[in-house]
């Protein structure tokens, strides 16, 4: 499959997070959530990745997932995921991502009862059909080459009434072929939002945070990269927030 420059940039900056974060300082690599409406109590060790936290809160509060059987695509370095097991009480929850480093940082990281990890394309997903009650995707289908692929994963893999639930951000001219595939694969929504002033506001909540991180973490001729990607305040990918050149939405569907 051909790589594109940008799918490039994001493949090279998880290598080197995957490398060069020996502490586990880093968790969570989503842009956040701040909802005044929306009171999350954590504790200690939860609280410094508060905002990123909140954007997984923010979906999973929509629907029971006590005693289900949950699994989340893209789950990145776990820590959503991790937190989920810890909180809500699945019967059972799986992370499935491309990247095998991020994998082997989840294994060796979440030693969870019911909780387990594994290397996978979100195109053409290692799981059997009708198996999940809860499917999760946060901040990740935004690289996928073909999205319909995704959709159609999801529909095949969720049993009967199981639950999408499905977090993310695209260009504005980009969202009505999102909801059109949306729509054409058969899911039923259940709640739609566009949720980009509530990331914007956890950018610049977090944004202190962020830089302390990158200034201990990256060298200073890659720093502006770094930064970028965390959506500091001036980066060019605030400015796309902030401006509503890129559009951050949230989707609750059902399969029928």
């Amino acid at each position: 499959m051909r790589v594109n420059l940008r799918e490039y940039m994001f493949r090279a900056w998880y290598w080197y997070v995957n490398n060069r974060d020996k502490n586990a300082e880093i968790l969570f690599m989503n842009y956040g959530y701040s909802d005044d409406n929306q009171q999350v109590d954590l504790n200690s060790e939860d609280e410094n990745n508060r905002y990123s936290i909140q954007l997984y809160h923010h979906l999973v509060t929509e629907v029971d997932i006590e005693n289900k059987d949950i699994l989340e695509v893209g789950c990145g370095r776990g820590g959503g995921l991790a937190y989920i097991v810890k909180n809500f009480k699945p019967s059972t929850a799986k992370g499935i991502d491309l990247d095998k480093g991020a994998i082997k940082f989840c294994n060796k990281h979440y030693p969870l009862n019911g909780l387990s990890f594994t290397q996978g394309d979100a195109q053409n997903l290692p799981i059997e059909d009708n198996s999940y009650d809860v499917l999760i995707n946060v901040e990740s289908s935004h690289r996928y080459p073909e999205f319909h692929l995704f959709l159609n994963e999801v529909k095949r893999i969720l049993r009967s009434e199981g639950y999408f639930l499905y977090t993310d951000f695209l260009y504005d001219w980009e969202m009505n072929e999102l909801q059109k595939k949306i729509e054409q694969s058969g899911f039923k929504i259940i709640k739609e939002q566009i949720i980009t002033g509530k990331v914007v506001k956890a950018l610049e909540l977090d944004d202190k945070r962020k830089r302390e991180l990158v200034k201990k973490l990256v060298p200073g001729f890659i720093s502006k990269i770094a930064l970028n990607f965390a959506g500091t305040i001036g980066s060019e990918t605030y400015n796309q927030f902030d401006s509503g050149r890129y559009e951050y939405y949230s989707y609750i569907m059902r399969k029928n």
